[in-house]
């Protein structure tokens, strides 16, 4: 794998480069090859307390403190400006970490740009309010941001969910650290470098690269650190509840789905197929929001499964370079094992392989983590596998009849992230995403999001909602100030 001559990263603390007290590092793997391309540093206790000392001196610093809301929101849109103009570089380090086709990386450097712009228009209209009280008094309120504030950042989308949590907490006045996942984070480690060039101050934004107990847990666990900001699995956000508990620090949780599409007899097939295909295997299916269920009416069932089998079938995998790659690689071999695992516990409860089913073992293919877009049909609802959340390229296809039982099945989950209707019937659109257990609901459209509409789920897909105006208030606290004035 000639490990030994890939490069060695530095973290980012403190507005430099710096190795790990414990002078320890760990390999990063290109998904496509199976190679190692990159080592960083693997963190510890007193990485983390270097950090979080370093972020606490920034907060306090009246550089960063006092510092204009107009002015902390250019800082913020320069940020944003920046990563654009090197958005394609930023991309290219995406594809070679995570794996996934070139354009849909592009797709992530845009979106992550575009919060950063978002919340920099949002820095000075952070405000409190006044309040009528009885008596000659003046009483109003005060939005104060919280200080220093850890985001814990997943593998499937390395960049964007960093700038999704970082933006709205930088644009209310605090300060950062994070924990890129440990198979992706070389690029939160240049976007950390491309803020102190935009101008931000020295400690503002903090980068400790390492595993997710001696990193992100002891982020959770320190004292100092106000917020912590998670996307991941329920376990590992059940156990930053239990360690951030302690000091009484605020918990933003985003975690996992089973996300159903809910294909009626009078939608669209055509465009309703392409975007199951689309919300399945977009990034190979690691995506928390992933369109992994298919609830269709048996009426039409066989149609919408000829076009989803031939779609899978005529997906083209390969190296995310390549152009003409539609899907990538998984992010792991462990990964890929344990998606494999799924497929197998399916056929055995009784599933069917419609499509895919196994990983390409020839050719250029066959060194990389590749899996085939895989449809498993005849799923019912008491499988693992459409319950479970796979978090790979696996669709399940199970039929309902009536728009009562659609909605049952959709909402006989755990998770409560997404969902999508699709139907001609305005009626029945409106009546069955009001009756669906989810934080996000589109009709007629694949999953999509933007940075001014809330993100968010219901049950164990997580506690808040990020996005929107109203993430920026979860990163202030407020304080009343009452005036007697005789």
């Amino acid at each position: 794998m000639q490990a030994e001559t890939a490069p060695t990263s530095q973290m980012f603390v403190a507005g430099g480069w710096v190795d790990s007290h414990s002078g320890r590092s760990y390999p990063v793997f290109n998904p496509a090859t199976g190679k190692v391309f990159a080592h960083v540093p693997k963190g510890d206790a007193d990485d983390v307390r270097a950090a979080v000392d370093a972020a606490k001196g920034a907060f306090e610093n009246p550089a960063w403190r006092s510092m204009d809301p107009s002015k902390r929101g250019r800082l913020l849109f320069k940020v944003s400006q920046a990563l654009r103009d090197r958005l394609a570089d930023f991309a290219k380090l995406e594809t070679l970490n995570n794996g996934k086709p070139l354009g849909q990386a592009k797709g992530d450097m845009a979106m992550a740009a575009r919060h950063f712009e978002y919340f920099a228009g949002l820095a000075d209209k952070i405000q409190g309010s006044t309040i009528p009280v009885p008596g000659n008094r003046l009483d109003y309120t005060l939005k104060e941001p919280l200080g220093v504030t850890a985001h814990v950042v997943p593998w499937n989308y390395p960049l964007v969910m960093a700038a999704r949590s970082m933006a709205p907490a930088l644009a209310a006045g605090n300060t950062v650290v994070a924990k890129p996942a440990s198979f992706t984070p070389l690029t939160l480690l240049k976007f950390a470098e491309l803020c102190k060039e935009a101008g931000l101050p020295d400690g503002v934004v903090n980068v400790v690269t390492g595993g997710g107990e001696e990193v992100g847990g002891e982020l959770a666990r320190h004292p100092d650190v106000e917020l912590v900001a998670l996307t991941g699995s329920v376990e590992t956000g059940v156990k930053m509840m239990e360690a951030a508990s302690h000091n009484l620090s605020r918990v933003i949780l985003e975690l996992g789905g089973k996300n159903p599409h809910i294909v009626f007899g009078d939608a669209d097939l055509e465009k309703a197929a392409a975007a199951v295909l689309n919300g399945i295997f977009t990034n190979a299916g690691q995506m928390c929001w992933a369109g992994s269920r298919l609830l269709v009416d048996e009426a039409v069932k066989e149609a919408v499964l000829q076009r989803l089998v031939d779609g899978a079938n005529g997906m083209k995998l390969g190296d995310g370079l390549r152009p003409d790659s539609a899907m990538g690689p998984l992010v792991a071999e462990s990964h890929r094992k344990r998606v494999a695992g799924y497929v197998e516990v399916g056929t055995g409860e009784g599933a069917t392989v419609a499509a895919g089913g196994s990983a390409p073992t020839d050719g250029e293919l066959g060194s990389g983590y590749f899996y085939r877009p895989t449809i498993l049909d005849g799923v019912t609802q008491d499988m693992r596998v459409a319950r479970e959340e796979i978090f790979g390229p696996v669709l399940t296809v199970t039929t309902f009849r009536g728009d009562d039982d659609a909605v049952a099945k959709a909402n006989d989950s755990e998770y409560g992230l997404w969902a999508g209707v699709w139907t001609r019937d305005l009626r029945r659109a409106h009546s069955v995403a009001g009756r669906l257990e989810s934080g996000i609901v589109t009709v007629n459209e694949e999953p999509i999001t933007f940075p001014q509409t809330p993100f968010g789920g219901f049950k164990n897909s997580g506690n808040s909602s990020e996005q929107g105006m109203e993430a920026v208030l979860a990163y202030v606290r407020t304080k009343n100030v009452s005036v007697n004035l005789d």
